[in-house]
């Protein structure tokens, strides 16, 4: 019994970051040796999704709470405000650079459509996105996993308990009580969101394992161009963007830890492709290793699993240039500007979750008049430009956070990944 607890004290002394990487790398080379006989260990895969989305309600609801229990109604406008604005000059630039390196590297050429089935499904409208913000029912938004309407009622809810604590009677005083239970409830939440990341060694092994296995290399050779030009697409915008612009210019705090505070959630969002699945994990790396306060990310990082997807934006701008050079129908200039605006505008209705942006490209391949046959035949590519594409935007999320939270005095530069302290030897995370 003592030689097993000394084992997994062992263990447990490799950072938690070390270990998921290193679950990442074995699981990525079993599904490559071993093919689709992976797939034996698909449901402990499955399992840590179920896990993590386990975690995203209860986690918006209890965190945003308690982070609006710090805010006036006039300062929760001011950071909702910033934090919306940033999130759409990210997205836009995202979307300018999936242009730029799509007509630099010109993806498609050469490579012989071979025609595959799609099966084209109407993508929500405008005015449909903005009308689903508020929801019928905020229990069944919250059932459902609808993530942008729940954030609207919680915050809604937030602001009238911040007005009924101003009012100076009896029922006021027992306002902070409410709002105390919230923040019991956030704090169980991160210590269960810590179990999970442990569990996630095994999760994140048999993801890899059973979506390498399955997918296999060979389908890269032929869409290899589409994949590379994504992932530079992505390079550069994580690079410019958020380390560069927001991190070096805006917020004037150092790339390199913010990259070091951002790292748990980066590799969660490439092995589970889902935004929304990764907050618990964003969470964590915000308040334990970037420091920001709760009153910022507990409304940024919510909103920006939902409306945040730059990622998306970089994605659909390329395929659509490959498509059209695929079927030999170039762009013009006028019908490359206008797949930027679509492709910015459909991601804030794209969900955050696996397969979300397949069904979204046919928005945009109908704006400029491809066949959506080209759906099916960038399908099979698309579980990995869906990773690249949520590594990008949990990036993002956590960008604007910083640096929301550095305007708003709401984040603690004396501690965490800024200070360059060493590790906690249990948990991974920095410590105090």
């Amino acid at each position: 019994m003592t030689s097993i607890g000394s084992v997994w004290q062992r263990y447990r002394s490799v950072p938690l970051i070390y270990r998921i990487t290193l679950a990442f790398v074995f699981g990525s080379v079993a599904g490559i040796a071993f093919g689709d006989r992976m797939t034996v260990v698909e449901p402990l895969g499955d399992l840590f999704l179920r896990l993590l989305n386990m975690l995203v309600i209860p986690i918006i609801v209890f965190t945003l709470l308690t982070g609006i229990r710090q805010l006036s109604p006039a300062r929760l406008g001011r950071i909702g405000g910033a934090t919306v604005g940033l999130y759409a000059v990210t997205t836009t630039i995202a979307g300018i650079i999936g242009l730029a390196v799509a007509n630099v590297l010109q993806p498609g050429r050469g490579v012989e459509f071979t025609g595959g089935e799609a099966e084209s499904q109407a993508p929500p409208s405008l005015t449909e996105v903005v009308l689903g913000i508020v929801p019928n029912n905020p229990v069944a938004a919250m059932a459902e996993g609808n993530l942008l309407a729940t954030v609207f009622f919680v915050i809604v809810f937030g602001i009238a308990l911040t007005y009924v604590r101003a009012q100076q009677d009896e029922v006021a005083d027992r306002v902070d009580s409410v709002f105390e239970a919230f923040e019991i409830g956030a704090e169980a939440m991160f210590v269960v969101v810590r179990g999970v990341l442990e569990y996630g060694v095994v999760g994140v092994f048999a993801l890899m394992a059973a979506g390498i296995g399955t997918e296999g290399v060979g389908v890269f050779s032929s869409l290899g161009a589409l994949v590379l030009a994504v992932a530079i697409a992505v390079g550069i915008h994580i690079s410019f963007t958020y380390l560069f612009l927001l991190m070096s210019v805006v917020a004037d705090v150092s790339p390199i830890a913010f990259l070091a505070g951002s790292k748990d959630a980066m590799v969660t969002a490439f092995a589970t492709r889902s935004s929304s699945g990764t907050l618990p994990v964003t969470m964590t790396n915000a308040e334990e290793d970037l420091r920001i306060k709760e009153r910022i990310y507990s409304f940024a990082l919510p909103v920006g699993a939902t409306a945040n997807m730059d990622g998306a934006a970089i994605r659909q701008a390329i395929t659509v240039v490959f498509a059209a050079n695929v079927v030999g129908q170039p762009l013009a200039l006028s019908e490359q500007v206008l797949v930027l605006i679509v492709a910015v505008l459909i991601s804030i209705g794209t969900a955050g979750v696996p397969g979300a942006g397949i069904v979204m490209l046919t928005v945009v391949l109908n704006q400029v008049g491809l066949p959506l046959a080209i759906v099916g035949f960038v399908a099979g590519v698309d579980p990995i430009l869906g990773r690249i594409a949520t590594m990008n935007n949990v990036t993002g999320d956590l960008a604007v956070s910083t640096v929301v939270g550095k305007w708003n005095d709401a984040i603690d530069l004396d501690r965490g990944v800024w200070t360059q302290t060493e590790p906690d030897t249990a948990t991974g995370v920095s410590g105090d």
